[in-house]
């Protein structure tokens, strides 16, 4: 088990007049090799939760254990966690600083004391796997697309050689196109070399299509917690919370009302397309 949030709260304010609780005693668990999707509306806590899990913020109350050592225990590392949980923000300008590609990408190895070489090797690795090549290495990250910036922005982080990569909102601004590509990246990283993934999105579609687990936020709560299409079953639970499902959902069940043979959890277009042709097989 690679992460464990055990009854964790936030107060943004603690003890002042205008004091917010962002986290209300959420426990769960995210083990290793999952890929798992994290939504709510704005405000449902679920960019404070992310903040916990490599100790941005410090929880309140409760107690976050990594391989089954508390993070809050004097003789943790909490640098040793931040380069095995790497977090990527919503904006890659953020974490964008230096001249150029190549060098922005060294900084985060760099910081954990190796030499030269590995710290180069790590590098050219990293921006392997985001498909960037050697004639980006030169050029300045603010010259970039929006899709370039954020593959750059995920490289300094898989340069780390992190257990756990958790991005928040990649592909927020970016074309279809861009899109699909940084998320295939992601997935093809997932896939092959068993990271861990906690995706934070406002797409539905997206997190239909890649994840295995959702956690859904609401109010600083988990409010469901379970397989993407298990989740995508409650969708009225959903829309209840300002949320909803994929468009699929909506079509699969109008067509379900309608007397088609056809199963209700289905989330992608290539399940529906595939499921409405048996239907209408079976109707004829």
């Amino acid at each position: 088990m690679a992460i464990e949030c055990k009854n964790i709260s936030y107060i943004y304010g603690n003890g002042s007049p205008q004091e917010i609780r962002a986290l209300n005693h959420v426990t769960l668990t995210i083990p290793d090799g999952q890929f798992i999707g994290l939504i709510g509306h704005t405000g449902s806590g679920k960019s404070t939760l992310i903040q916990h899990l490599n100790g941005l913020l410090k929880a309140t109350e409760g107690d976050i254990l990594y391989n089954g050592e508390s993070i809050y225990a004097e003789t943790f590392s909490m640098k040793s966690l931040r380069s095995k949980v790497g977090l990527v923000f919503q904006y890659p300008e953020h974490q964008l600083f230096e001249t150029d590609v190549f060098t922005d990408v060294c900084f985060g190895p760099k910081n954990l004391g190796l030499d030269d070489e590995p710290i180069r090797r790590r590098a050219r690795e990293a921006l392997d796997l985001v498909g960037l090549d050697a004639s980006y290495d030169d050029v300045s990250p603010f010259e970039l697309s929006g899709g370039q910036k954020r593959r750059v922005a995920i490289a300094g982080v898989l340069a780390m050689k992190p257990e756990v990569l958790i991005l928040d909102e990649p592909t927020a601004g970016l074309d279809p196109r861009g899109r699909d590509e940084i998320l295939d990246q992601v997935a093809k990283l997932h896939r092959e070399q068993g990271m861990t993934v906690v995706l934070v999105s406002h797409s539905m579609e997206d997190v239909a299509r890649y994840v295995d687990r959702i956690i859904v936020m609401n109010h600083g709560n988990a409010a469901l917690d379970g397989a993407s299409k298990e989740v995508f079953r409650h969708y009225r639970e959903l829309e209840e919370i300002g949320l909803a499902a994929p468009q699929v959902t909506y079509i699969i069940h109008a067509l379900k009302e309608q007397g088609f043979p056809i199963a209700d959890d289905i989330t992608t277009i290539k399940e529906a397309r595939e499921a409405i042709l048996r239907a209408m097989g079976d109707k004829t």
